[in-house]
This record gives structure tokens, sequence and C-alpha cells, in this order.
């Protein structure tokens, strides 16, 4: 039974990370035939990694629904990792994918959602919420007997990635402060990048007589981190994990607006999705854990936030500097 996966979004940190891991890992190398990866940036770094690691890297231009269509078929995949791209038009183009890859019945597509956006409002969340739109364009698929795309689908609502917090290790470093947006009242559970990928590689890669593996093959899986964390417990986590005495600091929307556009090289579209996830924080909409999915499926727990830290230690660990006092935040 051949595999041969696309994963769309290559160039962002999610893409790359599940293409790098189903490349080099042999547990899951050993179980694809090709890898193709659609790049809206084909002279990158990530890319020019990518084909290092035998990946064939396809350019991905958005806009013309047949070029995309002949592009999908000529690579020859029979699954699909559709991943939302870091950009301001992310429904317009992973719309376009979904619909391409009904057109060039791709029987096997594996929806990168967001956990949350279930509980999002279309006025207050509307990024957010844009997810249940395109779940719901790769899932009604699956009523339609005209097309492959339906036959064996499956969603996975990715929570918020702990890795976002190193748009705040300048203030951990400098000030000893977690700087978030989050209130004081509610919890949420942060999930590594790399337990999302090793998520995503497994349904991929598995195989059953109807597409993926039957054991996921249909499923929504919902996964977020194993520990729910208010800002200051947050804060406690990385103080153990680091050796160090770090604060949480509750800061307002317009304030993270400002941290986020002056440390963070992201599209101005993500930012404002991350701003969305954390009103659905000080909502009370994220007191929740999703493990049961990745557990069920790798056998193994996700990572543990002190765990992150730990990972990131040179990252977040304050800077002592001969006595002289830290450095003002900065925010613009």
């Amino acid at each position: 039974m051949s595999r041969n996966i696309c994963i769309t979004a290559a160039d962002g940190h999610t893409g790359f990370l599940i293409a790098e891991l189903i490349l080099t890992d042999d547990n899951f190398k050993s179980k694809v035939d090709s890898v193709s990866v659609l790049s809206l940036n084909p002279n990158s770094q990530r890319a020019k990694e990518l084909a290092q690691m035998g990946a064939k890297v396809i350019p991905h231009k958005p806009g013309r629904m047949r070029d995309m269509v002949n592009t999908l078929k000529q690579s020859g995949c029979d699954t699909m990792c559709l991943i939302p791209p870091a950009h301001k038009e992310k429904f317009d183009i992973t719309a376009e994918l979904a619909t391409a890859a009904k057109k060039a019945d791709v029987p096997n597509v594996l929806f990168l959602s967001s956990a949350g956006c279930d509980l999002a409002e279309r006025d207050k969340q509307p990024n957010l919420r844009q997810f249940i739109d395109l779940e719901t364009l790769v899932l009604s698929a699956k009523g339609d007997k005209s097309s492959s795309l339906g036959h064996s689908p499956c969603v996975i609502r990715a929570g918020f990635y702990a890795e976002n917090l190193l748009t705040y290790a300048p203030q951990a470093q400098q000030e000893g402060i977690l700087p978030l947006p989050v209130g004081t009242e509610h919890l949420f559970a942060p999930v590594a990048l790399g337990d999302i990928a090793q998520l995503a590689a497994h349904v991929l890669t598995g195989k059953g007589e109807n597409g993926f593996d039957d054991r996921h093959r249909g499923q929504l899986m919902v996964l977020t981190g194993p520990k729910l964390c208010s800002g200051e417990e947050l804060a406690t986590a990385a103080s153990q994990a680091l050796g160090v005495d770090m604060k949480f600091e509750d800061i307002s929307e317009s304030e993270a607006r400002k941290v986020l556009k002056a440390q963070s090289d992201s599209d101005p579209s993500e930012l404002q999705y991350l701003l969305e996830y954390y009103s659905l924080v000080r909502e009370g909409k994220t007191n929740y854990i999703a493990t049961t999915a990745f557990v069920n499926v790798t056998g193994n727990s996700p990572q543990e936030p002190e765990e992150f830290f730990k990972v990131y230690a040179e990252s977040f660990k304050p800077v002592v500097s001969e006595g002289h006092s830290s450095k003002k935040r900065k925010t613009g």
C-alpha cells in the first residue's frame, strides 16, 4: 500500500517540523514512499533544507485552481497534510487547497485545525472561528460520493503552541517576568509544537484498509498540553525549570499587541489569532485538558511545561550583568 504525502505550508514552523520528522525518523520514514511539500517561498532556507532531506519542493502559487489541481495530480500524492499558512489570506489559501484536493481526488486528508475554534464567537474571535468553516469544508466532502476527498479524513485541533511563549523571552531574560494578557482567574494548557508534529506524523503514516489507520480515520483529535496553568503557575513552572525566580505579569490586550508587533516576525494575521486565543483564556473557555488522542495514538505523554522551559532554557533564563538593573520592556 503506497503512501505519498504532500504537506502544505512547509515554510512555517509546523509544516517544516512535520515534514522533517517524517523524512528523518526511521519509524515514519520507512512507512512512506515519497514526501512533497508545498512552499509559498520555495527559495527559503526551510525549503532548501527539506529538499536536502529528500522532499520534493513544489512552489505554491495561490489563485489559480486549475494549476493547483494539476500540481497535486502531478505530485502523485495520495495523502495531504493541510496546514493553514501564516499568511494574511490564510482562509482563502486553505479553502483553495481543500477544494483542489477534492478536485484532484486526494483520498486521505489530515487537516490541522485549532483547539478553541468551536468556542470562539464570530464577533469576538473571527480569525479563530474561521477554522470551523475550514473544518466544514474538509469534512463535508465525506458525504460527497463523487469525490475521493472525504474517503479518509482526520482533523487535529491543536491547542496553544507553547513556543508562542518565546515571544516573551526578552522580558524573561531582562526582567524575570512572563507578561501575558490571560487574566488571573482562568487557565490554559500550552502544547509543545513537537507533540503536534508527532501526532500528525503518526496519522499521516498510519495505514488501514480504507486509507488512514482505522483508529485514526474519521477522528477529530483535540490536543492540548498535559497541565492546566494560570499565568502564575506558568511562571512557577519556568522558575522550577530554570532555577530562577520568574514572575507573571497580567498585561492588557493593547500592551500585548505592542509587544507582539515589536518582538515577533509573524504575519499580523497570526498575531491577531494569538490575541483572540488569549481572549478565550480570559473568558474561561480554555479550562480543559485534551491529551487522550495523543496518548492513544503515540503511546507517549505530551511534554510538561517544566520540560518545555528546560528545552528553551537559554532563551528564557534571565541575564545577570554585574548588578546592573534589567532593561525596560520593549513595546514599540
